[in-house]
């Protein structure tokens, strides 16, 4: 690649089409004048004239009263007497918790709304509707300890279920590997009296896509194809597409697109792109091409930037540098320009292979080029120069990153201490870890499992021990790399008792696991 063909570029983003939520079911519920909406509710950002300006610290009373707002709302879940809270909150609460993927704290609420219901009088008919509900929830109930906030939702007078709001949580449940939970929420959405849309459909193949349920994910599209005004679309489609290339369920790939040409349904960008990144990270750089050349012929479609990254990402993933300059000049024949992440994936593909003088020119060059650094550039480069035992470089970085202002976050500690423990660096794990606990960094299961790994393996076994428990009282799930971790630290030091009771908590949770499935 030769560095004066370096460019920048504005971002390519594809919109996906949405539909309208519709409801079938129509009771006697007062209808809100408030509309009801689960993206973040964003201040305004227009100018003002100079004589009516804002005073600023009414701007920020507003906003720490809704945060105090917001956290009162996760405080006041568990209450069941809780259903005129303020509804700015709660949609923001629902809303943080959804952008977060936390889940079990967007559900629970949901859950619990309509437990009551069935005691207040209601007519007969809507009785039997409410006894569904209490079935539901309790099952769902039993799937987690904070599902929460989409249940309290419910509980309020003011709330009026909406398909869009379901298409959303469906959507982050595939995100997490919930498949059972999605299932049961279309349930509940299809008792709120809601039709599912085209988007709620959609992200329910997700969720079992996702998860490789794929006989699910195909039984769903065809399920769409007999509801009114729900035909799967090309986004459907995609979304499939992208499931079947995860697991490697290539040949399933091209049924697909045939069903698609006989429905009358057109591949666009997004469905070539996600054909295309599908080879490459399976290697098929052979087919990789090939769909380009399919997504370049059809003519409805071009390359984009999206394309760029898959192509860029495949080759460098692959440690075939040659490859993945030839078409990054290639593409900016094509008049594709190279975005954020297409620098972040030149870094690390030149760092992979010890390129660290390409690695860095690539970095002036952003800097020449006004892009600034992410932080996902530097855990790149800290990632790098940590596998690689480049200490004193990582270091270097680590400080360059604060210095800019960027806050570090769990993947940028787990890198670092990963290459202490290598290093043998105990001391330098303890001063991470005091950095951490000084931060207002959220921490995840990943996190613990590797500072869990570094103390277990540097002979620290209390520490250890510590860290375990505060991951329960941060709502981290040990997984079987928790237990495996603290059972080798354990043998390592003969310490057959506490490599016992590992064992059993082990299997108590694998237990526990294979109950709520069974549930579902």
């Amino acid at each position: 690649m030769d560095p004066t063909c370096l460019s920048w570029s504005n971002s390519i983003s594809s919109t996906i089409p949405t539909t309208c939520s519709t409801k079938f079911l129509n009771d006697n519920t007062p209808k809100l004048t408030l509309p009801f909406r689960v993206l973040s509710l964003k201040r305004s950002s227009k100018q003002h004239s100079p004589g009516l300006q804002k005073d600023p610290k009414k701007d920020l009373s507003r906003i720490l009263r809704t945060e105090a707002a917001i956290k009162g709302v996760k405080n006041k879940v568990d209450s069941w007497k809780n259903k005129q809270l303020w509804p700015k909150a709660v949609l923001e609460a629902l809303d943080e918790a959804i952008k977060g993927l936390r889940w079990q704290a967007a559900l629970k609420a949901q859950f619990l709304a309509l437990g009551v219901m069935g005691f207040l009088g209601l007519t007969v008919g809507f009785i039997e509707k409410e006894k569904k509900y209490v079935i539901h929830n309790a099952l769902l109930w039993g799937l987690g300890t904070d599902l929460k906030i989409f249940a309290l939702l419910r509980k309020q007078r003011w709330y009026e279920p909406r398909c869009h709001t379901y298409a959303k949580l469906l959507m982050m449940l595939g995100k997490c590997r919930r498949p059972e939970e999605a299932s049961y929420l279309f349930e509940i959405m299809l008792s709120d009296g809601l039709k599912p849309t085209i988007d709620a459909y959609t992200a329910l193949v997700s969720a079992y896509g996702q998860s490789g349920l794929l006989d699910q994910a195909f039984s769903t599209v065809e399920d769409m194809k007999s509801v009114v005004d729900c035909m799967p679309d090309t986004y459907t489609y995609s979304i499939l597409i992208s499931c079947c290339a995860k697991f490697h369920r290539f040949d399933l790939i091209e049924p697909i697109i045939a069903e698609m040409s006989f429905l009358g349904i057109e591949c666009n960008s997004v469905t070539y792109n996600t054909i295309i990144d599908g080879y490459g990270k399976a290697g098929m750089f052979e087919h990789m091409e090939n769909s380009l050349m399919d997504m370049v012929e059809n003519g409805n479609c071009q390359p984009d930037i999206f394309t760029l990254n898959s192509f860029v990402g495949a080759y460098g993933n692959a440690g075939q540098i040659d490859k993945m300059e030839k078409w990054y000049d290639e593409f900016k024949l094509m008049g594709i320009k190279p975005d954020i992440k297409t620098f972040n994936t030149l870094i690390k593909s030149y760092g992979k292979v010890g390129m660290y003088e390409k690695m860095k020119f690539v970095m002036d060059f952003m800097k020449k080029r006004f892009f600034s650094p992410t932080i996902v550039t530097y855990n790149t480069v800290i990632e790098v120069f940590g596998k690689a035992g480049e200490i004193e470089k990582m270091d270097k970085e680590f400080k360059k990153m604060k210095h800019l202002g960027l806050k570090a976050n769990s993947v940028t500690y787990c890198s670092l201490v990963n290459a202490y423990r290598k290093a043998g660096r105990l001391d330098k794990v303890n001063s991470i870890m005091r950095h951490v606990e000084n931060s207002d960094v959220v921490l995840d299961t990943p996190f613990f499992n590797c500072v869990i790994s570094a103390y277990g393996q540097l002979g620290d076994l209390n520490r250890m021990g510590e860290l375990f428990l505060a991951m329960k009282e941060r709502n981290c799930e040990p997984d079987n790399i928790t237990y495996a971790s603290m059972i080798q630290a354990y043998n390592a030091q003969g310490i057959t008792e506490a490599t016992q009771k590992m064992e059993n908590m082990m299997i108590t949770a694998k237990e526990s696991f294979g109950t709520r499935k069974t549930l579902a």
